[in-house]
């Protein structure tokens, strides 16, 4: 099994809609200035207080798919039309 390079504990982007509203995460960024992670639904963050930060652990809690793209290089990019699909890389 994949597991990520950083610690459980490293803070992650994700949105509301997937952590309060139980959203599905289709998409999943790898930034490439600063490693971040990205983790978002459908329903794309407007606003600022649109986003959280959680943990990388949470987010593996959440949808443990998102282990299948652990390996995912700065600046690349998974996203998928539902929990169901596939994920499809692609770089940004």
């Amino acid at each position: 099994m994949k597991t990520f390079n950083e610690e459980l504990n490293v803070a992650v982007f994700t949105t509301k809609f997937v952590i309060r509203n139980g959203e599905p995460i289709l998409n999943v960024y790898h930034h490439e200035d600063d490693g971040a992670w990205e983790f978002t639904g459908a329903t794309q963050a407007i606003e600022d207080k649109d986003y959280l930060v959680v943990s990388l652990e949470r987010v593996i809690n959440f949808d443990s798919s998102v282990l299948e793209l652990a390996d995912l290089s700065l600046g690349e990019a998974a996203y998928r039309s539902s929990v169901d699909a596939p994920w499809k890389r692609y770089v940004i």
